[in-house]
Order: structure tokens, then C-alpha cells, then sequence
């Protein structure tokens, strides 16, 4: 952690442990509630007893933390030297995660700048590490901000689910998108676009979809410099295929994280989950 500047973010990030060991960044937990237990993501719940519950068709929903959880982060790290906070988080569209944020810093004792990415999973998380990055090189608490904002302005995410179904249960696609990628058999492309979850394209195959995915990486990264991250749900050999793949074609990649997401974003897409990431330096 920065002795001035303190990066907050929450557990959809899924950064990698390390680089949130390595830059200090404090991370705060969504819930997931599966029948009448509402466990902690990250310590009390994994990707893989998510996905056998979504698989047996337990009931599962997710929650925003509670706004005491912020202030007594915010609390902690003004405790640890802090003379202001950016917390950065999931896209209001999706969680009220950012308002119980906002609630929070009201009275926190140090300057807080909460800011909604519009982003999830490593499409925020890049957003934390240009936070943090920024902070750690003597920036200010504007100048981190900035270098978040700019980065979400240029980051890209699209995801491939093997059906919408679950997105639909959770309110984060409309029944008539669902209903009609159901009824068509398709495959759906989907990208976040102005923070929420849009269609992008309907494929006919999982192999199709899974290949247009790739084109859509390959595309948007170009020839500058980037960094992508490739998540999925139970499903590691399709996440391994794809990330090689596009170490082959991406010539400017900088780093590549591969990753299982965790049981919140996991409640809302179902397991076969593949995603890329692309935020350009």
C-alpha cells in the first residue's frame, strides 16, 4: 500500500494473488448466497463449489457488501497511513456494490474518490493495477484516478456462456435476449458495453463461438501494447487453448493472466464461462 494513496477494489476484480500481495491493494468481498448460506467470495465459497451447485441447480444469488464493510476498510487503511483513498469497482449496472462504497466514504476519514469502472472481473482489475501503479510512483490521489478512468476507457470484454439462462435468473440480460438465444439454439457472444452485459453476436456452435472470441481478442488488441487476462467457469482447457492462441497472435502482449472467475460472476453466467480481456497500455 502506498503511504499516500490507498487502492480499494472488491473480489471481482480476480486479480492475481500476487500482484495484490505485491501492490498492496485491499480487497473487499462480495457475498454469495446459496440456499439460506451467504458466504464470503474468495474465502468462503470457490469457483468449483459454485459451479457444482449452479450444475445441481441449487438456488444461488449474490449481494453487495454491507457499507459498514467499506467505511471499516476505509477506516483501516487512514489506520495504516493513508492520506486518501481511490476505490474502485464493478459497473453500477451490474451490482450496488459502487453505492455502498459511496455511502461509506462520506465519512471516512480521509479523502475517498469511489469510482464506477463500468468493468468486471480483469477488466477492473486493470484498473486497480494503473491505480495502484500510479499511487506507488508518487501520483496523487487525482492522478490515480485518472489512470484508472483512462484505462477502463480503452478496456475491452467479451464473453462466450454456453447458455444465457443464468444470466437471465440474475437479471443481468433481458428474458426476450434469453428466450431467443434459447430458441434459436445459438451460442451467444456477449461484451460489456456502457457497463452492462450486451449481446454482441449469436454463433451456431460452441467451436464457433469459441473462435470468434479469439477474432474479437486479436482485433481489438492490435499492434500496441496490451495486456490481456482469459477467464473461464470449469472449464480450464478451454481458457489454456485460448490464452495460447493468442500468445501466438497478439504481437504487442505485455502480460497474460489466466483465471478462473470467482462464485459471484460465476452465480451469473454458468459454468462454461469463457472470457478475454483486452486493456491497452
Amino acid at each position: 500500500m502506498s503511504p499516500h494513496v490507498a487502492i480499494v477494489t472488491d473480489s471481482t476484480a480476480y486479480l492475481p494473488p500476487p500482484a495484490v500481495e505485491h501492490h498492496g491493494i485491499v480487497t473487499v468481498p462480495l457475498t454469495v448466497v446459496l440456499g439460506d448460506q451467504a458466504l464470503e467470495e474468495g474465502t468462503e465459497i470457490s469457483a468449483r463449489s459454485l459451479a457444482a451447485a449452479l450444475q445441481k441447480r441449487r438456488p444461488v444469488t449474490t449481494s453487495r457488501p454491507n457499507p459498514e464493510v467499506f467505511a471499516e476498510t476505509y477506516r483501516t487503511c487512514a489506520a495504516a497511513g493513508a492520506t486518501g483513498i481511490v476505490s474502485l469497482h464493478l459497473s453500477a449496472e451490474l451490482s450496488g456494490t459502487y453505492d455502498a462504497a459511496v455511502l461509506a466514504a462520506k465519512n471516512a476519514p480521509v479523502p475517498v474518490r469511489v469510482v464506477d469502472t463500468g468493468m468486471v472481473a480483469m477488466a477492473l482489475g486493470f484498473c486497480a493495477l494503473a491505480a495502484a501503479e500510479t499511487a506507488e510512483s508518487g501520483g496523487t490521489l487525482d492522478e490515480a484516478v485518472a489512470a484508472a478512468e483512462k484505462r477502463a476507457a480503452g478496456t475491452a470484454a467479451y464473453f462466450y456462456v454456453d447458455t444465457l439462462d443464468f444470466l437471465r435468473r440474475g437479471g443481468r440480460i433481458g428474458a426476450a435476449q434469453a428466450l431467443l438465444g434459447s430458441a434459436l439454439a445459438v451460442k451467444p457472444l456477449l461484451q460489456l458495453d456502457g457497463g452492462r452485459i450486451e449481446m454482441l453476436e449469436k454463433v451456431r456452435t460452441a467451436s464457433k463461438a469459441i473462435a470468434r472470441l479469439e477474432e474479437l481478442a486479436v482485433e481489438c488488441a492490435g499492434a500496441g501494447s496490451v495486456d490481456i487476462a482469459v477467464h473461464h467457469l470449469a472449464a480450464p482447457e478451454r481458457a489454456a487453448t485460448l490464452a495460447e492462441r493468442l500468445r501466438e497472435r497478439v504481437p504487442g502482449l505485455a502480460e497474460l493472466h489466466v483465471s478462473e472467475v470467482g462464485a459471484v460472476i460465476g452465480a451469473h453466467t454458468g459454468p462454461g464461462l469463457l472470457g478475454a480481456v483486452v486493456s491497452p497500455h
